[in-house]
Formats: structure tokens, C-alpha cells, sequence
């Protein structure tokens, strides 16, 4: 029976998927741009305008852009991997696929219900941040009175005035307006993601090209500090300047790559994913980590690092704050900021709204979980029952819980299927050698170890207690496997 665990999916059975099952077919939409796009929705949002500043504070002050360059590398690598998988096994699931078709039903099982850690609790998490910055827009850009307390916050938080949350009213929002957005359709939501993409990065090279001749060049003049201790205004302690404090930078960023994976659950729904998925995602991670050093080095050098350690400054609105002390005259430049980043947040819910419903939806295929994951609409082609138990899931945990850290547990699930992506291309290419690969990893089985290192340094580097977390939360998922997954798996009701 212990063997039935481990045992692999065989290759010919998912590729048949793709081309099979009639009525259970996703519809094939995107282009090699709509995945560049897509992935530029899933990594620009609350990383880059709310992570920088607090990277360069905490840990590495204007070196923050090296931590930015170490955190590319470990997820270039990882990238490489994606791609080549990705191109051979052109399925929706991602890494979950992955893994059933090389190390076997337990192990996809495993990362199936990790990937939960990086995509449903990652929208819930942003949810929560977009009902968070909606205040700010409502009063510095439209002159509005903010929205109650009790409205937009949970019942187990209380302000500083005495009052008590309700529910997170702009959190159940803006999740719900997203899902039933899904629900309508792949192509429907990719054209929204593609316009909020266009504003996005356009206010990042607006800040990148106009806040250029601001730089002071008294904020760089150390830009890698010594390395100290710094203790911020809660009490914590972090490692500051020298090659720790960069190591902790980029640990502290790695949450703004988060996403590019995310293209890879859209295999099922591309053209030519053979061609398009390499250039998905590759192409909006060299884009992202191009702006995200240039933009990292600008913000740096506008105010130094002590006004970002100011709680009055830093933060959310650290980039609207840094505009306004250094930019005279650009008001309107840190307004537009305001809604650039509410308009990140939407769209990185939408990306990992999406990636959440076709990992369910190919585990629901296998059996692993209820029919009702894999049920596609009749019109619109998109897994709308999923969308829908999803949704309901995500909207009740940004409704009515905390947004308190859950970064660090989204980052250690995405690292932990990083690298099972990167182990998965080295058993493949001994398992599978003649699998067509239309994109191939350079340098097997090099760059896949140097994947699994780079990952398990980053996983590391968030400490004990998230890997107790992450302990509690794949024993749940166990307990769901062995009563329920394993007596309905498609794949040992063919033995």
C-alpha cells in the first residue's frame, strides 16, 4: 500500500487531459503577451510599494537592490524550471502536476494543499491590504471621509480609539467583484489584468524617469551600511547592513516576486503553451526585476533610510510619503501612485484567485478532491463551482480575520514548491528523456541544485516558528488526504 503514495501519474495519462474530457475542457485564450501580462499582474502590487522601504529600513538601507538582484536569482532559477516543465507538460495544476507526474501522488498531494498557502491565503492577504489602502484613497485622492472603523476592519481588531471591527466590508469586496469576474471568463479577465498592467508599470517608469534627478547622493554615499543591529518600534530586532542585513532583504522581498509561478496554472488555457509559457514566465520576471531594482534605487535615494523608519512615514504609503518630502510640485505624481497601487492589489488577487481555482481543478480531476473543482461552465469555460466554494473560503478569511503576518507563510509555501519544481526537471530528464521539451533548463542538474539551495536558504532564513506553522498546516492537509484523497484517486481506482 506505501507504494500507492508515491506512485507517479503516468505522462501520456496528463497530457491526454489537455486534449480529452470533452465538457471538462478549459478554453484556450492567452497568448505569449497575455502571460507576460499576467505575470506582471501577479508581481507588481503591495511587494514593491510597500516591501521596499520597509527592506531598506530593517535591513539593508540603500543595498536593498542587491537583496532585490539575490531574490531574482532564486526565483531565475526556479523560472528556468517552471519554463521547461511547463513547456513539456502544458497542463493546468503547476507545480502540483508536476510533481504527480516525478515523485509521485503523496508528494503532489503535499504541494497541491502547500500551493493553498501561496494563493488562496496570498488574495485573502492582499484583500485585507487593498480594504487597508482604500482609506487612503478615498481621503488623499478624492477628498472622501475614510470608511468607518467597525467597516472595514475584523471583529479581533480594535483601534486605538476604543472601537471594534465588524467585518472587512472593502476586503469581501473587491475578492467577490474579482472571482465573479473569473467566473465570466479567462479572456474577460486577462483584458482587465493587461489595462491594470499598462498603469502599473507606467507610474513605476513615471517614478523611476522623473524621480531620478532627485536622487540626493548624500543617501548613497554608505550603500551598503555596516552591519549592525537595528531595533524597530515594535520591539524587533533585525539584522542591518553587511551581508546579513542583504541576506534578510532579500528574504523580505522575495513576497514581491511572488507570482510569476502563477502563469504556469494557466497551461490548459494558452494557444501555444510550448512556445508562450518559457516567454510567460521568464519574460515578466527579467521585466519585473529590472523595474524593481531601478525603482528600489530611486526610492533610496530620495529621503534617507531614517525617514522610512519614521511609523508616521513608513509603511503602505512610504512611496507616496517619499514623493511628497522630496518631489515638490508632484502631487499629482503621488496620487497617481495611490491608485496604482490599489490597482495592483486587484490585480494580484485576480492572478491568484486564478491560479488557486486550476490547482483545484486539476486535483479535483484526479480524484484528490470533490467533483465539484473540475465542474467547467457550459458558456463561459472556467471552472465557475470551484471559483465559487474558492471564494467563499477567501471572502470569509478577508472579512473576518486579521491581516497580520501570513506573508512569511505564503513566502515558505511558494519557496517549498520552488524547489520540488527544480527536483522534479532532474528526475524528469532521467525518467523522460525523450519527452519533447521546447524549452530546455541550461545546465542539468546544475542550476536545479543551485534552485534547491538558493530556496532552502530563503526558507531558513524565516526561522523557526514558520516551520512550525507550516508543520500545523501540512498535518491538516494529512488528515484530508488519508480520509478522504486517497479512497477517491482516479489514478488507483486504474491498479
Amino acid at each position: 500500500m506505501a507504494n500507492k503514495l508515491f506512485q507517479i501519474k503516468p505522462l501520456d495519462h496528463i497530457l491526454a487531459t489537455g486534449s480529452a474530457e470533452g465538457g471538462h475542457t478549459l478554453k484556450r485564450t492567452l497568448t505569449s503577451w497575455s502571460l507576460v501580462a499576467l505575470g506582471i499582474g501577479a508581481i507588481i502590487g503591495a511587494g514593491l510599494f510597500v516591501r521596499t522601504a520597509a527592506a531598506a529600513a530593517q535591513n539593508a538601507g540603500p543595498a536593498v537592490t542587491i537583496g532585490f538582484l539575490i531574490a531574482a536569482v532564486g526565483c531565475a532559477l526556479a523560472g528556468l524550471c517552471y519554463a521547461e516543465l511547463s513547456s513539456s507538460i502544458p497542463i493546468s495544476g503547476s507545480a502540483y502536476t508536476y510533481t504527480y507526474a516525478t515523485m509521485g501522488e503523496l508528494l503532489a498531494w503535499i504541494i497541491g494543499w502547500d500551493l493553498v498557502l501561496e494563493y488562496a491565503v496570498g488574495a485573502a492577504t492582499v484583500g485585507i491590504a487593498w480594504s487597508e489602502y482604500l482609506n487612503n484613497f478615498l481621503v488623499e485622492v478624492m477628498g472622501a471621509s475614510p470608511i468607518p472603523y467597525q467597516w472595514c476592519h475584523s471583529p479581533f481588531q480594535t483601534s486605538i480609539d476604543g472601537v471594534s471591527g465588524i467585518i472587512n466590508l472593502p476586503a469581501l469586496f473587491i475578492v467577490t467583484a474579482i472571482s465573479l469576474l473569473l467566473i465570466r471568463g479567462i479572456q474577460e479577465s486577462a483584458f482587465v489584468n493587461n489595462l491594470i498592467v499598462i498603469v502599473k508599470v507606467a507610474i513605476v517608469v513615471l517614478i523611476i524617469a522623473l524621480g531620478w534627478s532627485f536622487i540626493n547622493p548624500a543617501n548613497h554615499a554608505v550603500y551598503i551600511p555596516e552591519a549592525t543591529k537595528y531595533v524597530d518600534h515594535q520591539g524587533i530586532t533585525h539584522n542591518y547592513g553587511g551581508w546579513l542585513g542583504i541576506l534578510g532583504a532579500a528574504g523580505t522581498v522575495f513576497f514581491a516576486f511572488i507570482g510569476f509561478d502563477a502563469v504556469s496554472t494557466a497551461a490548459q488555457e494558452t494557444k501555444d503553451p510550448k512556445r508562450s509559457m518559457p516567454i510567460g514566465i521568464l519574460g515578466s520576471l527579467l521585466i519585473c526585476t529590472l523595474l524593481y531594482v531601478l525603482f528600489a534605487h530611486v526610492l533610496t535615494g530620495l529621503v534617507p533610510v531614517e525617514f522610512f523608519r519614521d511609523p508616521t512615514k513608513g509603511g503602505e504609503a512610504s512611496v507616496v510619503a517619499a514623493i511628497q518630502e522630496a518631489m515638490p510640485g508632484y502631487g499629482w505624481l503621488s496620487k497617481s501612485v495611490t491608485v496604482a497601487i490599489l490597482a495592483g492589489f486587484s490585480s494580484v488577487i485576480l492572478v491568484m484567485l486564478l491560479g488557486q481555482s486550476r490547482v483545484f481543478y486539476s486535483m479535483s480531476r484526479d480524484g484528490l478532491l470533490p467533483g465539484v473543482f473540475s465542474e467547467v461552465h457550459p458558456k463561459f469555460k472556467t471552472p465557475y463551482k470551484g471559483n465559487l466554494v474558492i471564494l467563499v473560503l477567501v471572502a470569509l478569511f478577508a472579512a473576518f480575520v486579521p491581516g497580520d503576518v501570513v506573508g512569511h507563510m505564503t513566502s515558505i509555501g511558494t519557496l517549498f514548491a520552488f524547489m520540488l519544481v527544480c527536483a522534479a526537471v532532474i528526475i524528469l530528464r532521467r525518467t523522460q528523456p525523450d519527452l519533447p521539451r521546447q524549452f530546455k533548463t541550461p545546465m542539468v542538474p546544475l542550476l536545479p541544485i543551485l534552485g534547491i539551495v538558493a530556496c532552502g536558504a530563503m526558507i531558513f532564513g524565516l526561522g523557526k516558528e514558520n516551520w512550525i506553522r507550516l508543520g500545523i498546516w501540512l498535518a491538516i492537509g494529512f488528515v484530508i488526504y488519508f480520509g478522504y484523497s486517497r479512497k477517491h484517486s482516479k489514478l488507483h481506482k486504474h491498479d
